[in-house]
């Protein structure tokens, strides 16, 4: 499987959405801090959408053993244009040779600091802000699902 993960990470640095979508298992499922739970056709979208907007992006990864990776995404936040740099674990289950289940974790209060500024750090850490957060993620990728 390290093949399969070092191919997605790889179309990944190359914001390439359909290589990585094409490493999925049409019954896939994928959550993170931001998205906590999405089925195949969101995942799809969530990849599409967000390489389609990713500004100053490269990321560096490390395949670990067979179903982890670590890695690291730098990029502009478009909405506030302040920097941000992402520090990823993810951790993976596999079905026909495909990414079956994608599990990434990070420290979400870190991300609003860097990409919310003052608002983030100061209140990054509750559940209002973090919800407020996945709200708009939501919403943002339900309004591109409906373009598509």
């Amino acid at each position: 499987m390290q093949a399969l993960l070092t191919r997605f990470f790889e179309a990944f640095a190359h914001k390439d959405a359909e290589g990585m979508i094409a490493c999925y298992h049409s019954d896939s499922a994928f959550s993170d801090p931001v998205f906590l739970l999405l089925n195949h056709e969101e995942t799809c979208a969530m990849w599409r959408m967000l390489m389609s907007r990713a500004q100053d992006f490269s990321l560096t990864f490390e395949v670990i053993g067979e179903d982890r990776v670590d890695w690291v995404a730098r990029y502009t936040f478009a909405q506030t244009g302040r920097p941000v740099v992402n520090r990823v674990r993810s951790q993976f289950g596999f079905q026909d040779g495909l990414i079956l289940a994608q599990r990434d974790g990070f420290d979400l209060w870190a991300w609003t600091r860097q990409a919310l500024g003052p608002k983030g750090a100061l209140l990054g850490w509750t559940r209002l802000l973090q919800g407020v957060v996945r709200k708009q993620a939501r919403k943002g990728l339900d309004a591109f699902m409906k373009k598509v």
